[in-house]
């Protein structure tokens, strides 16, 4: 429980302190490092072994790594435009609602009418609704879902980490540019530097090591239930690291996604 707690903790409060980075860097820029840091130790625990790779392992490594890229620059985006705890908690409708939509039991069909509850007192149309950031939060959802497929078929392809890691160095490769456009364009302070590469180890490093270890003594369905905290944990975080304060409403449609996906793990008999 504590690895797991902790896991969470640093997972949002890594993304906390990357946001500090955006005046500097910008959203792209502290996603850029951040997938440095996370090529670095995964590359260090995977080890691939590039040449053994066949066409039938590459390709799904390919698009892992364009997803992994995509989720993290959509969701950090997000995280500049809404905040962290709505940013979060928009993504962690991917897994959500892929669990539902692969469920035939009733008590799932309700709980997707209670997590859709959630999403539609969030999104409620206002004059201040930042549309764009929110449809940002929803690609990084659909970019979350597809990174669990992706991630369960290279699994099955290739052994041990070689998969994630090379999936990872690949997604760096392609954020080389990225980062030199950034650093041209807009100097890069150390400070800004500094809470770049803190979101990259916490944010990735850290919850990457802490869920290997959790998941050799914590049951699947276990785990999963505690990563429904994690949307809470992100608006927690964002109010007292960022003072991003949420209202009644925000706070109702959080909790309204977080029961509907602990309701659906708690009755499952898998």
């Amino acid at each position: 429980m504590a690895t797991m707690i902790g896991s969470g903790l640093s997972t949002q409060t890594g993304a906390a302190i990357g946001s500090l980075a955006f005046p500097v860097l910008g959203a792209v820029g502290v996603v850029a490092v951040r997938q440095y840091v996370a090529a670095l130790v995964l590359l260090a625990v995977g080890r691939p072994r590039w040449r053994s790779f066949t066409g039938r392992q590459w390709w799904p490594v390919v698009l892992l790594a364009l997803v992994f890229g995509t989720m993290n620059l959509s969701l950090y985006s997000a995280m500049e435009r809404v905040g962290l705890g709505l940013a979060v908690t928009l993504e962690f409708l991917g897994p959500l609602t892929l669990a539902l939509a692969t469920s035939r039991r009733r008590v799932d069909v309700c709980c997707a009418m209670v997590a859709a509850a959630g999403v539609i007192t969030l999104m409620r149309p206002r004059p201040s609704t930042d549309y764009l950031g929110m449809a940002l939060g929803l690609l990084a959802a659909g970019c979350w879902a597809s990174y669990i497929l992706l991630n369960r078929t290279v699994g099955r392809r290739i052994p041990g980490a070689q998969g994630a890691a090379a999936a990872a160095g690949l997604s760096a490769v392609l954020f080389l540019p990225v980062g030199v456009t950034v650093a041209v364009r807009h100097p890069p302070t150390a400070g800004a530097v500094a809470c770049a590469v803190a979101a990259g180890v916490l944010a990735s490093a850290v919850p990457y090591l802490a869920d290997l270890f959790t998941l050799r003594h914590v049951p699947p369905r276990a785990f999963g239930l505690f990563m429904s905290v994690n949307p809470v944990l992100a608006a927690a975080v964002g109010w007292v690291g960022l003072g991003q304060g949420l209202g009644g409403p925000e706070w109702a449609g959080i909790g309204a996604i977080v029961a509907a996906n602990a309701l659906s793990i708690l009755t499952s008999r898998n």
